[in-house]
């Protein structure tokens, strides 16, 4: 009986340890899931605004005139 006792202590030193472990890795993936959105969806809503400016700066500027 002392001996169960003892490895379900050991057991719950290992499972303690295993989750302080899986909490860090989790809270890297949610870090590398931000990171990553802002690196691509920032981009991209920037290019939403940009790109239909810059296209009608270029028309105007490429017109050719009425005669």
């Amino acid at each position: 009986m002392e001996e169960i006792l003892k490895k379900l202590a050991e057991q719950e030193v290992k499972i303690d340890a295993m989750y302080a472990s899986v909490e860090k890795l989790r809270k890297y993936f949610m870090w590398t899931l931000i990171i990553t959105a802002v690196t691509v969806v920032l981009p991209l809503l920037v290019m939403i605004i940009a790109v239909p400016y810059l296209m009608s700066t270029f028309s105007t500027m490429y017109q050719l005139p009425i005669n």
